[in-house]
């Protein structure tokens, strides 16, 4: 293809100067070729960078492709942008998120039900991060607003659709680790004692006949 590295050099400019992941549609449609190639392209870039050796990547999240830091720099960028240490989001904001993510769409009833506690600006602060935002309402009594991730919750974890996200079975211990936990958490002599105050009731009973 004669125009490739123009190409390259326009789709490379678009996304450098874009807030957002740019969708390979809109590639295609600027650069007037179809969007298949945009994909070849991109990819082409992709493995350019990586030989390269290159401090940023193009990744392909939030269904656009956009420059990132290659992860392997993650402690000089974690150094320079140390200001960006009071935004980060509370153990609660995350964990709201999480069931968020996992459980959505989903009311704020719902999500206070299985936290435990009132989420009501845990949820305003999400939202106002732009990490989820309202998506319906049930049809139930009350039509409660349902919330959903949105895309820059994706892009924030570099994932391209909700699917990528791990499943929760990789984090829930099976049934023979929860039983040996729970072992561990009981007092030694738990039972035997136990038993011992079970025999001095008996006895008592039958002293007092």
């Amino acid at each position: 293809m004669d125009n490739l590295q123009e190409y390259k050099r326009a789709i490379e400019a678009v996304i450098l100067v874009s807030d957002n992941p740019v969708e390979p549609t809109l590639l295609a449609q600027l650069l007037e070729i179809p969007k298949t190639t945009v994909e070849e392209i991109c990819d082409a870039l992709t493995q350019e960078y990586k030989e390269q050796g290159r401090g940023f990547i193009l990744a392909n999240v939030a269904g656009g492709y956009r420059f990132q830091t290659d992860p392997e720099m993650a402690p000089y960028v974690e150094r320079f942008v140390l200001d960006g240490q009071g935004s980060r989001l509370s153990s609660a904001a995350l964990e709201t998120l999480a069931i968020i993510a996992y459980k959505q769409p989903i009311s704020r009833m719902q999500v206070s039900a299985i936290r435990g506690v009132n989420v009501e600006a845990v949820i305003r602060t999400l939202q106002q991060r732009g990490y989820i935002g309202e998506v319906g309402k049930d049809p139930g009594p009350g039509s409660a607003i349902l919330f959903g991730t949105t895309s820059l919750f994706l892009e924030r974890l570099g994932l391209n659709a909700l699917s990528d996200l791990p499943p929760l079975a990789d984090f829930v211990p099976g049934a023979d680790v929860v039983e040996a936990l729970e072992g561990g958490l009981r007092p030694e002599g738990f039972e035997n004692r136990t038993e011992m105050m079970a025999g001095e009731s008996q006895s008592d009973v039958r002293s007092e006949d």
